[in-house]
């Protein structure tokens, strides 16, 4: 999930510079959901790895 946030952001970069602001804005706009969606299942992964395991 962090691959497609880098690349969605790469794409909104390329997309700046050659001046397409619609397509830049959608791409960074979906780089964002996406990185903070793999924010919280990285949290609620970390948190809850040693649960469930019998010692």
């Amino acid at each position: 999930m962090l691959h497609y946030s880098l690349v969605f952001l790469v794409v909104a970069l390329i997309a700046a510079v050659f001046g397409f602001g619609g397509i830049a804005g959608a791409s960074a706009g979906i780089a964002k959901i996406l990185f903070f969606v793999f924010l919280a299942v990285w949290l609620v992964t970390f948190l809850t790895r040693g649960r469930g395991r019998l010692s």
